[in-house]
């Protein structure tokens, strides 16, 4: 398929088989890393706009949900990416929103003691972390998150990049992933 193949077939709403583990960059005690659970509902609109929404887990089959992040931006298709024929290097690029809302009590602590600059975090309750500071995520203020990726389609079936066993993000040309992780279904 050409990219602009691809790019029709990603219409629509697209999201996780099943909860799904992935290396953080936290470790353990004993220095390994600590998993990372989590289910994915994603959107591909028109003119390349998008939305994801993540809901992290604290445990693998997704029954206590930890917090909801919503990012919304913009697929910037990049050709041909050599993992499989018709795999494309996308970056994306949270340029309109990203909030982020703890679902559980135990994490709006954490956001409570670890980051400045917010309203009181409160279970349930949305606050936008686009464009500030949010050291739990890694960002500084004025930076817009962005991710070098890929899009893979097979059937129903989207893939994404997995992710790098060391927990290192998708956050560099070098960093772009060269495996596939479990795909999204379209809805």
């Amino acid at each position: 398929m050409t990219t602009d193949e691809i790019k029709t077939k990603a219409l629509g709403r697209w999201e996780s088989i099943a909860p799904e583990i992935r290396p953080s960059s936290a470790k353990n005690s004993d220095g390994t890393l600590k998993p990372f659970y989590l289910a994915r509902s994603f959107t591909y609109y028109p003119e390349d706009r998008f939305e994801l929404i993540v809901i992290n887990n604290a445990d693998p089959y997704g029954k206590v949900p930890l917090c909801k992040m919503v990012i919304e931006g913009h697929i910037e298709w990049l050709g041909e990416h050599p993992i499989v024929p018709g795999a494309v290097r996308v970056n994306f690029s949270a340029d309109r929103e990203y909030t982020v809302t703890p679902l559980l009590q135990p994490f709006a602590d954490i956001l409570n003691k670890d980051t400045k600059g917010f309203s009181q975090w409160k279970v349930g309750e949305s606050q936008s972390i686009f464009k500030k500071a949010f050291p739990p995520f890694g960002l500084s203020a004025g930076q817009i998150f962005m991710e070098y990726d890929l899009i893979y389609i097979l059937g129903n079936m989207m893939f994404w990049g997995a992710r790098n066993i060391d927990g290192r993000g998708f956050d560099t040309e070098k960093n772009r992933p060269t495996n596939l992780q479990i795909p999204m279904i379209k809805k």
